[in-house]
């Protein structure tokens, strides 16, 4: 069974009345948090495009690199898209009752926010009111700071990526520390690793971008700090 399949039932389930939000407390578990993880990046994104006024065609196509969406699948993800721009719930819900979900880990909510930088970042552009979501479903998120900072400088282009933002890490920390930091951030990175916390197989290009990120700053630093 598609997780396509698996999110049609999951909305079949609600009643009537019944808003999208109620979703997030019903798959708490897995292997149902797969599920939930992506209908929470789908439900977000759209209320993101709605923060900014416009979806797209760059933030769609990146949506669909992210998801693998076959043909017969785009009416399961077009009725979520939908669901949640119209849902009277704001986004800070969303984001309180996906956090409660995953609220014995912050690994999965690390994975979601990379995906919303992915499709905000999709147009090469990044809208103040993106900026202004973001912010906030990060600090709901419970997000540590130097995380979010790692995030965001992978993915907003104010100026060259900073490579000891990239990693989290401060430029005064030892090289071995360093090595020691980016090695569990490329274990933490494997998808199977991501399935395991949530993250579905479909999504496995979250894992492919943060690889290449965060192995180019480590090769950055490395050749600094031997120059």
């Amino acid at each position: 069974m598609s997780i396509w399949t698996r999110i049609t039932e999951a909305l079949s389930a609600l009643a009537k009345g019944e808003g999208l939000g109620a979703v997030f407390d019903r798959l708490r578990q897995p292997p149902e948090r797969s599920v939930a993880f992506t209908i929470a990046v789908i439900a977000l994104s759209a209320k993101m495009a709605k923060a900014d006024g416009q979806v797209t065609r760059n933030e769609v196509a990146a949506f669909r690199e992210i998801f693998s969406i076959a043909p017969e699948d785009e009416k399961a993800a077009a009725r979520v898209f939908n669901l949640a721009r119209q849902d009277v719930a704001g986004f800070e819900e969303y984001a309180r009752r996906i956090r409660r979900m995953f609220d014995d880990t912050k690994g999965p909510v690390c994975d979601l926010l990379e995906g919303l930088f992915y499709i905000a970042m999709a147009d090469g552009h990044y809208h103040p009111a993106e900026e202004a979501f973001l912010d906030r479903v990060a600090e709901i998120f419970e997000i540590p700071a130097a995380e979010y900072r790692a995030v965001r400088a992978r993915f907003v282009p104010d100026a060259v990526p900073d490579p000891y933002a990239v990693l989290g890490v401060d430029p005064a920390t030892p090289l071995p520390e360093i090595r020691r930091h980016w090695r569990q951030l490329v274990r933490d990175s494997h998808p199977d690793v991501m399935q395991a916390r949530g993250v579905p197989p479909e999504a496995v290009k979250l894992s492919e971008k943060r690889l290449i990120d965060i192995n180019r700053a480590w090769e950055e630093i490395s050749a600094q700090r031997a120059a």
